[in-house]
């Protein structure tokens, strides 16, 4: 797998945090939005990623976090990290409901950056 940026990988990591549910609210789509908004001030194609994404069986998506959280990891700040944690809280969080899978996948993500 090609090495992403740190906003590209960030797209995928919030994609499989909205997803892992197995229900992608419409609060979450907003959230996603907002993130795409910051991240990308100009027009940006993702129909690429989209499809890797949704190309992913559910047995895959948890290599292909920790790869894209390795991703964001090396073009990223500890400010921007610490910043995109609490991003991704406010995502999982966005339809008033934390699933287990959502918890573990965003502990992980925590635990991979070494954030308290």
């Amino acid at each position: 797998m090609q090495k992403s940026n740190k906003s590209i990988a960030g797209y995928h990591l919030l994609m499989i945090l909205s997803a892992i549910d197995d229900e992608f609210a419409p609060e979450e789509g907003l959230k996603i939005q907002e993130y795409l908004a910051d991240e990308f001030p100009f027009r940006m194609n993702l129909d690429n990623e989209l499809d890797i994404i949704a190309s992913l069986n559910p047995e895959d998506w948890k290599d292909h976090f920790e790869f894209h959280a390795r991703c964001f990891y090396d073009d990223s700040t500890a400010d921007e990290r610490s910043s995109f944690i609490s991003f991704a809280k406010s995502l999982i969080k966005a339809d008033d409901a934390v699933s287990e899978d959502e918890h573990r996948f965003y502990k992980l993500l925590k635990n991979m950056w070494k954030i308290a």
